[in-house]
This record gives structure tokens, sequence and C-alpha cells, in this order.
């Protein structure tokens, strides 16, 4: 994983932490650290954790290892 990747996924799981917030307290916790929904602040971390979550979507096609192993050969006799 790149470090590009590894970023967009902290950023994911912040956005994801903040969605389980909104979703069970009603609390925007984004939006209380940096001034309101509307602040530029807030919007800039809403588009960056919108962009990383696009960049995620490679790691959702990404073939794992352990699936993509060539199978072993059998020894002939």
């Amino acid at each position: 994983m790149s470090g590009i990747q590894k970023t967009a996924l902290v950023f994911t799981i912040i956005g994801a932490v903040n969605w389980g917030l909104i979703g069970f307290f009603q609390f925007d916790l984004v939006a209380s650290i940096f001034g309101g929904q509307d602040a530029a602040l807030a919007r800039i971390v809403y588009g960056i954790v919108g962009i990383a979550g696009l960049i995620n979507l490679g790691l959702l096609f990404k073939p794992s290892p352990e699936v993509s192993r060539e199978p072993e050969a059998k020894p002939t006799r």
C-alpha cells in the first residue's frame, strides 16, 4: 500500500467516524471543530474525505496476494 493510499485510508476513517457520530448522536465533529458546516475549513475537510474515499475505491478492486497465487505445480513421476 502506497503512502497516498495510507493517508487516504486515514481520512476515510475520519469521515466514517464523523458519519457515525452524526448517525448515532446527531453531532458533526468536523463542523464543531472548524466552525460549522459552511466554514471554509470544514468544507475542505469534507472534500478531502470525499477524495480519499474515491482513492480507496482502488483498494476494493486490488487483487489480494492470497487469492492471486499461482497454483502449485504437482511433481511428475
